[in-house]
């Protein structure tokens, strides 16, 4: 009996063991974030500098259903550029504090990935998902657990999802099915993939039409159906984007124009590494093994003459869409190419089209599950080898230390604290946004809502403190605003040819530059600036109706340029020092 119980044992093992590495990755993760809460290092760039401050702010101004009203960045903001309150992940931000919706998002994206990749490989493998079922929730798993773009980490998990959905439609359509693509842009987000899904759909339609001789009639409502998901769910973008009237930045960005040879060399490059992104770590190990794989597929098929294996084969497939991606994301940076699609649609001017490149993580990581299953079709030591190397890819996203690993960022800085005895220079989530030492600071100001700037720090820091800014970081805004700041910062920009052409050229961070240094914006303890003057129009300021100046610098040259010091401000662990200006 005891010989039994143990064979049952082992037998449920090698059918259920994927769920102990995936429920022991979401534990420890949950563990690691949960335990030093707001003492975990989370990524800054396009990150705590942007969306969570941005989300803070529609927290404190209690503006996430508003309508009509504006939010106290950038001079004054309407509500509607910010991140539509139709999405799951903005009403995480709703209900929780910012950093538990942050870690939440980061849970939940894991377990939405892993859910999707299974509804899409169950209806794909029928038959054969009982078998492939280890390496479907692993794959999977490890789709979810790429530190992707945090902002829209359910809109990457949810890829395979979108994919079943249509699918699921296109075999045989229902109601229910098309309620459920309608819905499907809670966890999506239009301009960075919306908008390429639908072209995609209309790629299919056509294909699939001419492969079955006669339309794909359910997938044609299927195509009007997620774009009114769309507008509905993001109706605040498509009302500015169409019907706002406001010439934004996004008439003066520059792109760069590229040559041949350097189009060439991108389209290499991301095809090989991706972008920051989307860094999906393909690079290290899922790259390599496709490479070889495609390498002896194709050869198979062309020592047996069986030529139209090669165009049929479903790995080849997604191949193929992977390099029309990366080529898409290289000729964006072709001038004739672009100037082109801006005529064709020019409401579109702007448009980042080369975001196709963000659905390459995805195909990457299917890529990997065809050669997997395949190995399963061959046998119960290749069954293991499968295993072993899907697990190993695994690691390989968990120990690579990517610009969005915040687990690896977090355990990596307190293992180092803790056998050096001393902080790694990097600011943690608290330290950061430093949210006790700013409202000492209002407490003993008086703070009344004045607008303010930020000098040596991300404005940011101020916004998530509920102070309004002039300054700020947004893709989308106004483009006599951004003429208007340019006159505060204009003697900075005469100085640094380099910083001129970042502001003029795209100018999204509309902040107080250094007139010497390329950058003293950091998330670090240490101040690295050379230069502790300040270059700035105070009257254009002023004009703006600034009053304040939050520097972490000690500035040199305050009185000359119409400056007077208020105060400065420690925390309590001595990481920020905050030095304050009012304007003369």
């Amino acid at each position: 009996m005891k010989g039994l119980t143990q064979k049952k044992w082992f037998l449920w093992l090698t059918k259920y063991w994927f769920i102990f590495p995936i429920a022991g990755f979401l534990i420890f993760e949950a563990g690691v974030f949960f335990y030093y809460g707001e003492k975990s290092y989370i990524a800054v760039h396009d990150n705590m500098d942007l969306f969570l401050a941005q989300f803070k702010m529609l927290k404190n101004t209690d503006s996430f259903w508003k309508h009509g009203v504006d939010v106290p960045f950038l001079g004054g903001i309407s509500r509607d550029n910010l991140p539509s309150e139709l999405s799951l992940y903005s009403i995480l931000y709703m209900i929780f504090p910012v950093y538990t919706a942050y870690v939440l998002g980061l849970l939940l994206k894991v377990v939405l990935a892993a859910v999707s990749f299974r509804l899409l490989i169950k209806e794909l493998y029928p038959e054969k998902y009982l078998t492939y079922r280890p390496i479907v929730y692993m794959v999977g798993f490890v789709y979810g657990i790429l530190n992707l773009f945090p902002a829209y980490g359910f809109a990457f998990a949810s890829m395979p999802l979108a994919v079943y959905i249509l699918i699921r439609i296109y075999r045989k359509p229902s109601i229910p099915l098309y309620l459920g693509l309608f819905c499907y842009p809670l966890v999506s987000y239009f301009s960075y993939m919306g908008i390429f899904i639908l072209g995609y759909m209309v790629i299919a339609i056509i294909w699939l039409s001419l492969k079955d001789k006669k339309p794909a009639w359910s997938l044609m409502p299927a195509l009007l159906v997620l774009a009114l998901g769309y507008v509905v769910c993001e109706y605040r973008l498509f009302a500015q984007m169409l019907f706002g009237g406001e010439v934004t930045i996004r008439s003066t960005i520059v792109n760069p124009d590229l040559s041949v040879p350097e189009i060439l060399s991108e389209i290499f490059t991301v095809w090989k590494e991706g972008i920051f992104h989307a860094d999906g770590v393909h690079t290290r190990l899922v790259l390599p093994i496709c490479i070889v794989y495609f390498i002896i597929n194709n050869v198979c098929y062309i020592r047996k003459k069986q030529y139209t294996g090669v165009l049929h084969d479903n790995f080849n497939l997604i191949m193929l869409v992977i390099l029309f991606n990366s080529v898409v994301y290289g000729l964006y940076d072709f001038e004739p190419v672009r100037t082109l699609f801006e005529t064709i649609i020019p409401q579109l001017k702007g448009l980042q089209f080369n975001r196709t490149i963000f659905f390459n993580p995805f195909l990457w990581y299917a890529a990997l599950f065809v050669i997997l299953a395949r190995l399963y079709d061959m046998g119960v030591w290749q069954q293991w080898a499968a295993n072993i190397i899907v697990c190993i890819s695994a690691l390989v996203v968990i120990l690579t230390p990517t610009r969005y690993n915040d687990l690896y960022n977090t355990c990596y800085c307190r293992a180092y604290e803790y056998f050096h005895g001393t902080e790694v220079d990097a600011l943690d989530f608290e330290q950061f946004y430093a949210v006790d030492l700013f409202t000492e600071i209002k407490e003993k100001i008086n703070y009344n809502g004045e607008w303010s700037v930020a000098y040596g720090m991300h404005p940011a820091v101020l916004e998530y403190n509920d102070i309004a800014t002039l300054d700020g970081y947004l893709g989308f805004y106004s483009q006599q605003y951004k003429e208007d700041f340019r006159k505060v910062i204009a003697p900075a920009l005469e100085r640094v040819e380099e910083t001129r052409i970042y502001y003029d050229d795209w100018g999204a961070r509309a902040y107080l530059y250094s007139g010497t240094d390329l950058s003293i914006v950091n998330a670090s303890k240490t101040i690295y600036a050379t230069d502790y003057n300040i270059y700035i129009d105070a009257e254009s300021l002023k004009t703006l109706g600034g009053k304040y100046i939050f520097s972490r610098l000690e500035l040199a040259n305050a009185d000359n340029v119409g400056l007077e010091p208020v105060d400065s401000y420690t925390s309590s662990d001595g990481s920020y020092t905050i030095y304050l200006y009012s304007l003369r």
